[in-house]
């Protein structure tokens, strides 16, 4: 084969034991014997900070978001199971952040969350807010509303 076909392969787990790492193992091995370069990375022996958005945007959730349902998911019990939530998304971009609002959602309704169907996302909220940090936005202001009425009604119809 004259040119191998160059991968990057990793764990996306720490765990000293991580199964998720026990079978990349065997997946490397599969990929180089097919044919393929495959460079190693060991995430956990980078020095990596807590990925920050005021650095740089990336279209998925936060960090911050995922480990704050990482760390109370590990609760006794299930936190979310039968709770009620809301999902709204702000982003400088076009979009809204509406697919990490989407990513959010899908995370939400697998630890058991009744998630409040719709929609809230501000596109371009860096021009949405006046100086005192008001949203000025009507069509914003109007859909968050929204969201917050139906948040508020579905809890209401569980607690009740």
């Amino acid at each position: 084969m004259g040119n191998r076909p160059r991968i990057l392969a990793f764990a996306a787990s720490a765990r000293r034991e991580s199964l998720n790492r026990k079978f990349l193992t065997a997946a490397v091995a599969a990929v180089t014997q097919a044919g393929a370069e495959v460079t190693l990375l060991q995430p956990d022996e980078i020095v990596m900070p807590l990925y920050n958005g005021d650095l740089e945007y990336n279209s998925m959730i936060t960090p911050m978001f995922k480990n704050t349902l990482d760390w109370c998911s590990r609760a006794d019990g299930d936190p979310f199971d039968g709770k009620v939530a809301a999902v709204i998304s702000a982003s400088p971009g076009i979009l809204g952040g509406v697919r990490s609002l989407q990513l959010a959602q899908q995370l939400l309704l697998k630890l058991g969350c009744h998630v409040v169907p719709g929609q809230c996302i501000l596109p371009r909220a860096d021009k949405a807010f006046d100086a005192e940090g008001h949203l000025t936005d009507a069509h914003a202001q109007k859909s968050l509303q929204g969201m917050a009425a139906r948040l508020v009604r579905t809890a209401a119809r569980f607690s009740g």
